[in-house]
């Protein structure tokens, strides 16, 4: 099937999904900064948070959704699953972590391809990018390089980056039937959208030290379970 372009003129709505838990100290800067003027709708998903991520998201002009059992995918299919009810749906869709790492008025540059038909997946690529110093634990960095290496040997796709920044066309991402409800959530898009031949861009986006500390890298447990979670995910799909 050929790739159908969607110039910019047919572009109406973008929404942007959140996964939040236990962000209050970084969520209300990450709604702030994010461009106004392109994103129709800001979806935050409250991910079993105990703290006041919910009231400050609110506080800041988002729709908050909850999911009360802990785990990025979930958060980010229960996101999903409200676009999919809109009646007037986006066309883009932006994924964005809610700790302030990521720089959100670098989305003008993420959907460009989208929007000029060049990709219908882009990913923001933090080894492309520039890093601060100490904003990825070198376990993150070598779990990088191992998955996106695997994704080329087993999957014939260059990847540099597991970012969880990223633009996909709505019709893509319903047509990837995403699945994974925890770790292995960005590997699966990237894996999924190599294999259905979706067109796929990266482009460098720059990364900072998060606000609080990581309940995945800032842990050993979450460390190892990440790793495995994307490794298992990596070799499910072949």
């Amino acid at each position: 099937m050929p790739h159908i372009c969607m110039p910019m003129k047919e572009i109406r709505k973008i929404c942007v999904i959140i996964p939040a838990f236990n962000e209050e100290n970084g969520v209300g800067q990450v709604i702030q900064e994010i461009p106004k003027d392109l994103v129709n709708e800001i979806i935050v998903v409250n991910n079993a948070s105990t703290d006041k991520t919910e009231m400050i998201a609110r506080e800041n002009g988002a729709t908050v959704l909850h999911e009360s059992t802990p785990g990025y995918g979930r958060a980010c299919l229960l996101g999903i699953e409200y676009i999919k009810q809109l009646t007037d749906k986006p066309d883009i869709v932006v994924f964005l972590d809610a700790d302030h790492s990521d720089y959100p008025e670098e989305m003008i540059e993420l959907i460009q391809p989208i929007i000029n038909g060049r990709a219908e997946l882009v990913i923001g690529s933090r080894a492309l990018g520039s890093k601060e110093k100490g904003s990825m634990t070198p376990q993150q960095i070598f779990g990088n390089w191992l998955a996106t290496r695997l994704l080329k040997l087993l999957y014939q796709v260059k990847f540099t980056d597991l970012g969880p920044f990223r633009a996909i066309r709505l019709d893509k991402l319903l047509q990837l039937d995403m699945q994974d409800k925890t770790y292995g959530w960005t590997v699966e898009m990237q894996l999924k959208a190599a294999k259905q031949g979706l067109k796929c861009v990266e482009i460098p986006v720059r990364y900072r030290r998060r606000i609080g500390i990581s309940k995945i890298s800032g842990t050993i447990k979450g460390t190892i379970m990440a790793g495995y979670k994307i490794l298992f995910t990596i070799f499910r799909y072949l």
